[in-house]
């Protein structure tokens, strides 16, 4: 553990060095014009959002979701937020650890952040503290997603990047004001609560916010109780100052605890999740003729996990409790360029550094016939053998107008990942014994054409090469079940980063009538990804099992790089306005995906489905009715030892009401057929006392109230 803080002490360190630039960069503004310093500044928004509404400039084939509120049913954390998001699946263990996948791309393949560019790690190797539970969803005022690795300025991008974005004050008037919010849903008996305070003035603001989570154990369609209740809190403070017209700093931190997480998915449970998120941003614009902004960003995130086996079956032969730690830290530079009216240059630097330490403590008291042993034996066992794995990267990216129609999008960026494990098992050691600080050289390029046909039509053409150094699993976990089936798992150090060269063409619209029908809109993008040296555990017949030796199954999977694998897909969605009041919209998602060098689909491939949804919405009453089909799933990974899932349909119908100004009221009810299903990308039961291995059922029927009130 000494080696785990002095190595933080000097994450730390380099934090400094990357919040160093940010007061540097306030020398820029002696290149400026000076701008008269009057109480009437004017505030400055800050580039926490990506898709900023720009038609021409905007990022090609992306996507947004905003209005979340209007969800009703209190969602669990963020990845909630995703559950009928086009194109997006969740990977759940539980009711608390809940990851989102796009595309069948998941976990790190996916570039999540907040706010443009805030990370924060997990600290579980099973990933009971994904970053979606770090941030409570009430404080998401939007979600945007790019769909594939098509920009190259927010950090290396495999298969796509999210970008959270938290509630900004520059949308409020001055003044003090806030809100207050409360939900409830039966099934579970789940109580939510929270509380947002502002406070704004045309020189700073300063935003509050807490939140408290208590959910119980939750039905099946079947009666069948699901071991899933936790508790959480959280709470955050964001202080912003506009130093001039130009010029905005801001600091936001947030914090937040969980505690008796049940995991139905995996063999222990959460006792203690502790998570700190500090960021601070920076924004100068108009800085002189060819520089028109410099943005700087600058984040730290501690997490403090603690699990253990207490309330498993496992307890009575072995007792088990881990301790881990993780932090995360980074930053950014970029520099916002125009040499000429139709060329904009992005270009900057930026780095995300990742540490993790801990240990498994094992009280072993009895032994393999069941028998107490005369004293009990204790072992320890290296979590994360003290790694970190740093990236530093080096991006350029630009944007030219041929015409006032089409734009041409093309980006270069280099990254400088390093890697080390400072503190080996034995065991981990013999097995590689070159082991020692690794440097790798990635290098991702994007090219996109954006075109604006006749209308409001506008077709997308892009290319992708996204390139992804291992993660820490895949490097450094030593014998761990760590993944949706049974096995052992143990890293590989020499893995090669994946690459993904992904294609996709996109056309989208809108039409307008007089009569009849108000308005149509319509999407639909096709994609196709070439892996190269794509990561996935393969059976090592040379590796033994190593804990619990008579368990099943005996194989053990270490990480491996194959070289022919691929996926394709679409996703199409429509949606028609008519009668002033009503919509009508229906999406589509499907993606088909494929590990030639076992002739089986690669893992956690979601099945295709189908969207259907009617809404009325009136400004002081609105309703949907939300009809989800999704199709059984015989395209599985056997190697992972996935099975067929079968297809099932579900009816969600939410209602909302705002009786008075500050006022809204909402009511839902999920799954109005109470159907027993599970979806195939949920874990199959584990160490549970009356569960045999097999897939977590999702909630039955649920009812829920909402209300919020704004002051």
């Amino acid at each position: 553990m000494v080696r785990f803080y002095e190595n933080t002490i000097m994450k730390m360190k380099q934090l400094a060095l990357i919040c160093a630039l940010i007061p540097m960069s306030l020398f820029a503004q002696e290149t400026t014009k000076k701008v008269q310093d009057t109480t009437g500044t004017k505030p400055v928004a800050l580039n926490t959002v990506i898709v900023t509404g720009q038609g021409a400039t905007d990022p090609v084939l992306t996507t947004v979701r905003t209005d979340l509120v209007k969800k009703v049913v209190q969602p669990k954390n963020v990845a909630d937020l995703f559950r009928d998001f086009n194109g997006f699946s969740l990977i759940k263990r539980g009711n608390y650890a809940i990851d989102p996948s796009f595309r069948a791309s998941q976990y790190e393949q996916l570039n999540i952040q907040f706010d443009g560019g805030t990370k924060a790690m997990h600290a579980c190797p099973n990933r009971m503290d994904p970053i979606t539970t770090h941030v409570v969803p009430e404080d998401i005022e939007r979600i945007e997603v790019i769909k594939g690795p098509y920009t190259v300025r927010y950090g290396a991008t495999f298969g796509g990047i999210i970008n959270l974005v938290t509630e900004k004050p520059i949308h409020l008037g001055n003044g003090f004001q806030g809100s207050v919010s409360s939900g409830y849903e039966t099934n579970g008996n789940a109580l939510v609560s929270s509380l947002k305070l502002h406070q704004i003035t045309d020189r700073y603001d300063i935003t509050a916010n807490a939140g408290y989570r208590d959910f119980g154990n939750y039905e099946d369609g079947d009666g069948t109780e699901i071991p899933s209740s936790f508790k959480s809190l959280d709470y955050g403070l964001r202080l912003g100052y506009n130093i001039k017209d130009n010029q905005r700093i801001q600091a936001h931190w947030r914090q937040s605890y969980g505690r008796d997480v049940l995991h139905a998915g995996l063999p222990m449970d959460t006792d203690e999740d502790n998570s700190s998120i500090l960021s601070i941003d920076y924004k100068i614009s108009k800085v002189n003729d060819f520089i028109e902004e410099i943005n700087a960003k600058a984040y730290y995130s501690y997490v403090d996990h603690i699990m253990s086996n207490n309330r498993r079956p496992s307890f009575m032969m072995t007792e088990a409790i881990s301790t881990i730690d993780a932090t995360t830290a980074g930053g950014k530079v970029e520099f916002k360029m125009k040499p000429t009216e139709k060329w904009i240059l992005y270009g900057g630097l930026d780095a995300l550094l990742i540490a993790r330490d801990g240990v498994r403590t094992r009280t072993v008291k009895r032994n393999m016939m069941g028998d107490l042993l005369p004293e009990p034996m204790v072992f320890q066992d290296k979590v994360w053998q003290d790694s970190y794995v740093n990236d530093y990267g080096l991006f350029a990216e630009n944007k030219y107008a041929f015409s006032n129609k089409t734009m041409l999008t093309a980006g270069v960026r280099y990254d400088l990942v390093v890697s080390d494990i400072q503190d080996p098992e034995a065991d981990f050691q013999a097995l590689y014994n070159d082991l020692g600080q690794r440097e790798e050289h990635n290098v991702s390029a994007t090219v996109s054409v954006k075109h604006k046909l006749s209308g409001n039509n506008t077709l997308e053409i892009a290319y992708g090469r996204g390139v992804r150094s291992a993660n820490m699993i895949e490097r450094y976990i030593n014998h761990f079940s760590v993944g949706q089936d049974p096995f052992e798992y143990v890293g590989n150090p020499n893995l090669d980063a994946e690459v993904n060269n992904q294609f996709e063409i996109g056309f989208k619209g809108k039409r307008t009538f007089e009569k009849g029908i108000d308005a149509i809109r319509y999407g639909i993008s096709g994609y196709y990804s070439i892996y190269e040296n794509y990561i996935v555990p393969m059976v090592d017949p040379t590796l033994d099992r190593k804990f619990n030796p008579t368990a099943q199954p005996q194989e053990v999977k270490r990480f491996i790089n194959i070289d022919d694998a691929y996926k394709t897909g679409f996703e199409a969605e429509a949606s028609i306005e008519f009668a002033n009041y009503f919509n009508f919209n229906t999406a589509f998602s499907y993606v088909y995906t494929r590990n030639n060098d076992l002739d089986e689909s690669l893992p956690l491939t979601p099945p295709f489905i189908t969207r259907l949804g009617l809404g009325f919405e009136k400004e002081k009453f609105w309703a949907n009715l939300d009809y989800t089909i999704t199709s059984k799933q015989d395209e599985i990974s056997t190697s992972f030892r996935e099975i067929e899932t079968a297809g099932y349909e579900t009816l969600d119908l939410r209602l909302g009401v705002k009786p008075y100004k500050n006022v809204q009221l909402g009511v839902a009810v999920l799954n109005i057929f109470d159907a027993t299903y599970n979806n195939h990308l949920n874990f199959s039961f584990t160490n549970q006392a009356d569960f045999g291995r097999v897939p977590i059922n999702d909630p039955g029927r649920n009812f829920s109230v909402f209300a919020n009130y704004q002051f």
